[in-house]
């Protein structure tokens, strides 16, 4: 009898899906990033017409279409849908490159004192921002921090969302997001 092993990056994504269902009710829409955009602006404390909030709004805006291009083109996602359009849009790169593309913009936000790292603190309001659990959160932070300096860099943080989309490795700093072990 053939058994079908659970992709890593299929458990990540479920994860994923749950955190972005905001109104829990199984199916994503834009309504979902939209709320999740202002808890966005709400966390990282950006005014609505600020560089950093118009380049999130219009990454998730561009990430959004993509999904829908890669699903069967209705504008609700349920859980299954979304999986299979995240896979193909981490593997297709022609049009938005997601894992990039959203991992700088959230840098960029993010990094509210400029200095090119994430803090503890900033860290800190991308945990509320996603609702993690911010004892989890502070060990994820310390894994991302593979230097050991006491931030995230930029190199850091983007290396983390290439492990939490395309890594099979449940044991990766990026693999931890949302509680994912």
């Amino acid at each position: 009898m053939a058994t079908t092993e659970t992709k890593p990056q299929d458990v990540r994504f479920e994860k994923l899906f749950q955190a972005v269902d905001a109104n829990h009710d199984g199916v994503i829409e834009w309504g979902d990033y939209e709320r999740l955009l202002d808890r966005y602006l709400s966390g990282f404390e950006l005014d609505k017409d600020s560089r950093e909030a118009r380049s999130l709004w219009v990454t998730h805006q561009h990430y959004w279409l993509e999904l829908l291009r890669h699903s069967d083109g209705t504008d609700r996602l349920n859980k299954d849908e979304f999986i299979q359009a995240v896979r193909l849009l981490t593997l297709d790169t022609s049009r938005f490159n997601l894992v990039e593309g959203l991992a700088h913009t959230i840098f960029d936000a993010l990094d509210r004192d400029g200095d090119g790292t994430i803090s503890k603190d900033e860290f800190g309001r991308y945990l509320k921002v996603w609702e993690i659990d911010p004892k989890n959160g502070y060990e994820i932070f310390d894994r991302l921090d593979s230097d050991g300096d006491g931030v995230i860099s930029r190199h850091e943080f983007v290396r983390s969302w290439r492990e939490f989309y395309y890594s099979s490795d449940w044991d990766l700093p990026g693999a931890r997001y949302f509680g994912v072990a």
